[in-house]
């Protein structure tokens, strides 16, 4: 049977279960959270929270607070000794190790069977069906793909315990009809080394036919260029003539994609997912639109808190039911592996409540509020998107904090950029940004107003490198690191400030 039929008749059935939740959303979610209540009340979580007499999700928020990973750790800790049935009621033996910044300190989410049957491999599979449901025609399947993951390693070898990147865990445990379209090999893949691992995964796959990539775009770009060099290629269709797809997650797409449509001329689709080491949130499922489907039949209860409101003594939430289009929310989640409440530390804004339609606009703690200008994330990328298009640049990666005031001067931000091409006027590339910040965010614009309070920004171009070589003195390669957008104080501005002293 040729393979897009079955493949057809697989997307048919997921696509009609994906129409019924986008109908029926917040009878879907309800039933879900019931479901996993019941599951867990006689966990050591449940018993203590008194599961058994919860009825609504009504009573299910009022029943305890929401959680941090700091309130977590103590049943995680004993979790990864091997104790079970504490946070939910099945075996947890994986723990993904996360960090979404470079913080000193590592999370170690666990990760249960049920999460990567009905979460993450799901989440997998509708990817395939949602994008041939737009590309019906497409020949991806017949070639391989290149999986960019991360590594595991063992907690305690007697009570088959893990930890790694949430990638690797997909990864070591996939089915063997995936795997046998996955490059490069599972040792290459699973590789802790990232410096000889991009030189290995670059070597193994350039004979390969490969049609799909699935990664971190950041670290994708990396191994591309690596490509490129081994092989003395102009670009990398020259090496994959069939190439068709990126499927990435992780970071905002925005600031890397002229680099790949230079790196890969021609016909390119890109297929973006909101996903995390928690779980998959949600999926790009519309052609020219990078606006994500909120899925909500994953094992996944959502509740949300303005950010507006939020106040991290008294964190109070909102269902789904009630949420708003253009309203900044952090996301809290609860999980079926044993996440109750979690705020994991994200913020999203939904453009559409018919169906959930979501856009990840920064994090929590991410943001440069030191004067009261509230600049987000996603307030940044944009802005630096359209300096980059008024001025022909190009960025690899970007961080921005605070310059507080003193005596003599006021406030400003600093930004330290990498570009992959420099602006044709680096002046005109700051008004630019400046002045688009100031245009999508009244708050900035009320403060630079007269050099008042803050001053044009400072920037600055960075060597190429730079942002590399401070991961790797922190022993933070990899997929799951990433760089912090926007810092709320300046002790990464000084760190790297510090760093370019031995350039």
């Amino acid at each position: 049977m040729p393979i897009n039929t079955v493949i057809s008749w697989i997307i048919k059935k997921r696509i009609y279960q994906i129409g019924l939740f986008k109908t029926y959303p917040i009878e879907v979610q309800e039933e879900l959270l019931m479901r996993m209540v019941r599951a867990a009340q006689y966990t050591e979580w449940g018993k203590l929270h008194d599961f058994k007499s919860i009825n609504s999700p009504e009573e299910f928020r009022k029943r305890f607070p929401v959680q941090t990973y700091e309130d977590l750790l103590p049943f995680i800790e004993r979790m990864k000794t091997g104790k079970q049935n504490i946070l939910w009621h099945n075996e947890i033996k994986w723990f993904a190790k996360s960090s979404g910044t470079t913080s000193e300190r590592s999370k170690f989410i666990p990760v249960s069977l049920e999460a990567l049957e009905d979460c993450h491999y799901k989440a997998g599979k509708d990817m395939v069906s949602l994008y041939f449901n737009n590309f019906p025609d497409s020949e991806v399947l017949r070639g391989k793909t290149l999986v960019i993951a991360g590594s595991k390693t063992s907690i305690n070898d007697e009570e088959d315990n893990y930890i790694g990147d949430l990638s690797a865990i997909i990864t070591d445990n996939l089915p063997f009809w995936v795997e046998i379209r996955r490059t490069p090999s599972m040792h290459i893949t699973l590789m802790e080394n990232w410096e000889e691992k991009i030189d290995k995964i670059a070597k193994q796959t350039i004979n390969e036919d490969v049609r799909v990539i699935s990664g971190v775009p950041s670290w994708t770009l990396v191994i591309l260029k690596h490509i490129l060099e081994i092989t003395g290629k102009k670009n990398i269709r020259e090496v994959w003539p069939k190439i068709e797809l990126f499927m990435h997650g992780g970071v905002n797409f925005a600031p890397y994609r002229k680099q790949f449509e230079k790196l890969i001329p021609g016909t390119m689709n890109y297929l973006e997912s909101y996903n995390a080491s928690e779980g998959y949130f949600g999926i790009e499922d519309q052609q020219n639109s990078d606006d994500l489907l909120l899925m909500l039949d994953y094992g996944i209860y959502y509740e949300f808190i303005p950010m507006d409101k939020f106040d991290k003594d008294n964190l109070q939430t909102i269902p789904l039911s009630d949420v708003k289009t253009n309203v900044n929310y952090a996301l809290v989640i609860t999980t079926n592996s044993g996440l109750w409440r979690y705020l994991i530390g994200d913020t999203i804004i939904f453009t559409s409540t018919s169906p959930y339609r979501i856009k990840v606009s920064g994090r929590t703690k991410h943001f440069i509020n030191a004067f009261g200008e509230e600049v987000i994330i996603d307030n940044a990328e944009n802005a630096l998107q359209k300096a980059c298009a008024e001025t022909g640049a190009i960025i690899n990666e970007f961080t921005a904090g605070p310059v507080y005031m003193d005596e003599n001067n006021t406030g400003a931000h600093e930004w330290l950029i990498e570009f992959e091409k420099d602006p044709d006027n680096f002046e005109y590339f700051i008004d630019v940004l400046d002045n688009d910040l100031r245009k999508i965010n009244s708050d900035y614009d009320a403060k630079r107003s007269n050099d008042y309070t803050l001053k044009r920004p400072l920037v600055h171009s960075l060597p190429k490198g730079v942002f590399y070589r401070w991961l790797k003195s922190k022993n933070k390669l990899g997929g799951q690191y990433k760089i912090p957008r926007l810092v709320n104080s300046r002790w990464f501005i000084e760190e790297i400030k510090e760093l370019l002293v031995t350039v």
